[in-house]
C-alpha cells in the first residue's frame, strides 16, 4: 500500500463467482456500498474492458463537497472473471478524476478472500493539489466489504474465524 492507495482484505464465505456477480453488476454496487453515495444504477452488469454503466449518485453522506444529485458512467478497466474487476468514471467533472476502485479475489478454503482497492495515484494533474483524495477512506472501503459478505453468505461465518 502506498501513500495513494489504499487495500483493505476480508474472508467472506462464499465462492469467487457469487461474489464477482455482485461486483459486475450495476445494482450490486448501488447494494453493498458503503459511502451512502450510490443511490441507484442503470445498465447491464459488466462483462469485459470498457463496458459501461452509469451509478446516480450523491456525494451527501460525505459531507464534504455539496454536489448535488449527479451522474457517473463507471468505465471497467480491468476485468478478469471471478479474480478481478477495476473500473474508473467519467462525469461532469472534467477532466475526469483518473482514480480507480477494484477488487481482487482469492480461492480459500471455505470461501473467498476480497481484497477491495482504491488508487488514485494516476489522477489527473489538475487534481494532485486538491486536498480531495482520498475520496473514500478506508473506513469506507472495509464497510462495503462488510456489506459484500452480508450480501452474499448471510448468516455465515467468516472463513477461519473462530466461533
Amino acid at each position: 500500500m502506498t501513500s495513494e492507495r489504499i487495500e483493505v482484505q476480508r474472508a467472506i464465505a462464499a465462492e469467487p463467482e457469487e461474489i464477482f456477480d455482485v461486483l459486475r453488476d450495476p445494482q450490486g454496487h448501488v447494494a453493498i456500498d458503503g459511502s451512502g453515495m450510490l443511490m441507484s444504477a442503470e445498465g447491464e452488469p459488466a462483462t469485459a474492458v470498457d463496458d459501461r454503466f452509469v451509478m446516480h449518485m450523491d456525494r451527501d453522506s460525505l459531507r464534504d463537497f455539496d454536489l448535488g444529485e449527479y451522474d457517473v458512467t463507471v468505465i471497467i478497466t480491468k476485468y478478469d472473471q471471478d479474480t478481478e474487476i477495476a473500473w474508473t468514471i467519467d462525469g461532469n467533472i472534467q477532466p475526469p478524476l483518473g482514480h480507480v476502485y477494484g477488487y481482487r479475489l482469492e480461492a480459500i478454503d471455505g470461501g473467498t478472500l476480497v481484497t477491495s482497492y482504491y488508487d488514485w495515484s494516476e489522477i489527473h494533474p489538475d487534481y494532485r493539489d486538491a486536498g480531495i483524495f482520498p475520496v473514500i477512506k478506508e473506513t469506507g472501503l472495509l464497510a462495503t466489504l462488510g456489506i459484500l459478505a452480508r450480501t452474499v453468505a448471510p448468516g455465515k461465518s467468516r472463513p477461519g474465524a473462530d466461533g
